[in-house]
């Protein structure tokens, strides 16, 4: 008796309300002997019989696995399986679609494992009736009570917590298989459609607690028809901010990631969030912390990211109204030039000099070069390296103290608006003569320092005495206009108060200059 007369009679014998397991076993063995006699056009005609449905639509299922055991093989019963496939896919969606609503979980736990053997081994519009199957899935699990307490997740009394896990298994090969092909050159569209229809799902199920760390992490699909809005941006930058400031399921997030390439994610993200100091800060910080000093390659500030992030800390540091967001900003700033190597410093530093445009912030900058000199020397004292420090202890430290010291109007700069950067630099060029027997090993360098040393106090030296004398002869006359009110005794103290600290502060920029010329006299001698 063939095979396919025993399905017939298996038929015949089975009611669908009866099924026991060991009848799944034989129509299981009974579907496989069928493919093993080549009898698959029988099959698909048992399969598609409209009085078959029952038996069909209850135990298909079970007959998948041999079907694409079968086109496999890609011998001439290929398209018979094909459509016996096809044939079950359609009855296990309109299953899905039919769910009774006691029975959702149950069924969905069963007919996922088939689903997802099936549709990876489509050849032809795989991501289509994944999107299909995640649909009709979605559709389902959308009639579930979602859990609001832990209590409520452990009991997981209607199922959503299982199918959700259950979820995530089934759509793992599929994100696995993106993964392994992301970044290598120009993606397949079926890998691109692949794409969106996962996104779709992580979308939905980041709400229900199953972790979309590839939001975080993955590229955006080249088809911008899911993530092509600010919105869908924004939303990104903020799962980002809640899981790795707030921890927000944070035990869920894959942890193969290195610092590195979070901190280069999450740079992105920052940057998309423009005015949201606070998000922003919390999330670079968070970032920065997780990378070690002096790590982070100079090729990273070729990244428009890199570039802008700084840059929006500055705006902050110079215009923000609110002091603690400032003083957030500062610390901020420090933390991500102590996470830069030699060269990325040096370059940070010049670019900094170069387009700050703000004496504080250019301050703040003179007085980390002074400590990564102070360091590089001490590195010579107590490491005893042979070489030193190229960035800061060899010639390019002439293009850096280029921009130190030098007087944006010349003779005519106001000396105290620059303040804050001419006493910075002129702390600066104390230590570093200070320090001569270091450097004067390297000849080069130490011409080059003298260079600008000379040139420098010779600008400032005009700048004070200009300054000086004008600023004598205000307050000269203000105390002449004082006497020539008769009558009055009223004296405008504050006008005095700030002309005299002023002739302070140049008499304090003089001492130094001096000091300065006198360290250099000892130094040579």
């Amino acid at each position: 008796k063939s095979s396919a007369a025993s399905l017939s009679c298996f038929q015949r014998d089975s009611q669908e309300e009866d099924l026991k397991p060991e009848d799944y076993q034989q129509f299981k063995t009974l579907g496989s002997a069928c493919l093993a006699e080549g009898a698959s056009e029988q099959l698909l005609k048992f399969v598609q019989e409209e009085k078959n449905q029952g038996v069909v639509k209850s135990m298909g299922g079970v007959l998948l696995t041999a079907l694409v055991n079968e086109i496999v093989k890609k011998d001439k019963t290929q398209d018979h399986c094909q459509t016996a496939i096809a044939h079950l896919i359609k009855n296990m969606l309109e299953m899905i679609e039919d769910i009774d609503p006691g029975a959702i979980s149950e069924t969905i736990l069963v007919l996922l494992p088939h689903l997802q053997t099936v549709v990876l081994q489509l050849e032809d519009r795989r991501a289509a009736s994944l999107g299909l199957s995640l649909s009709a899935l979605h559709r389902q699990l959308s009639r579930l009570p979602v859990p609001y307490t832990l209590q409520q997740e452990e009991e997981d009394e209607c199922g959503l917590c299982g199918c959700c896990s259950a979820m995530a298994l089934f759509v793992r090969p599929f994100v696995d298989e993106l993964r392994s092909t992301d970044g290598k050159g120009e993606a397949a569209d079926e890998d691109e459609e692949l794409k969106v229809e996962l996104l779709k799902l992580y979308a939905i199920l980041h709400a229900i607690k199953e972790f979309p760390s590839g939001l975080v992490c993955c590229s955006a699909p080249k088809n911008r028809t899911v993530t092509d809005s600010s919105l869908s941006r924004d939303s990104r930058a903020c799962l980002a901010y809640l899981v790795f400031v707030e921890l927000l399921m944070v035990e869920s997030f894959p942890a193969v990631f290195s610092p590195l390439f979070l901190l280069q994610c999450n740079m992105e993200h920052i940057d998309h969030l423009l005015s949201r100091y606070a998000l922003k800060n919390a999330l670079m910080e968070t970032s920065l912390k997780m990378v070690e000093d002096n790590s982070l390659p100079v090729g990273l500030m070729e990244l428009r990211s890199f570039y802008s992030a700084p840059q929006n800390l500055r705006l902050i540091l110079t215009d923000c109204p609110m002091r603690h967001l400032r003083e957030s900003g500062l610390k901020l700033f420090q933390l991500f030039m102590d996470k830069l190597d030699n060269e990325a410093k040096h370059k940070f530093f010049r670019c900094m000099l170069k387009t700050s445009n703000h004496e504080g912030v250019e301050s703040y900058v003179i007085k980390n070069i002074r400590r990564q000199i102070e360091f590089s020397i001490k590195s010579l004292w107590f490491l005893l390296q042979g070489n030193p420090n190229k960035w800061f202890l060899g010639l390019d430290l002439l293009s850096i103290l280029a921009l130190v010291f030098i007087l944006p109007h010349g003779a005519e700069t106001n000396l105290l608006t620059n303040m804050d950067k001419i006493m910075e630099g002129l702390n600066l060029l104390r230590y570093v003569f200070l320090k001569g027997k270091e450097i004067r090993s390297n000849v080069e360098l130490w011409e080059g320092l003298w260079r600008i040393k000379e040139e420098y106090l010779k600008m400032l030296r005009v700048a004070l005495s200009m300054s000086r004398a004008y600023y004598s002869s205000e307050l000269k006359a203000l105390k002449e206009d004082q006497k020539l009110k008769v009558g009055s005794n009223h004296v405008d103290e504050a006008g005095a108060w700030v002309l005299e600290s002023a002739l302070v502060t140049f008499d304090l920029m003089d001492s130094l200059t001096v000091r300065i010329e006198e360290i250099t006299e000892e130094t040579l001698s």
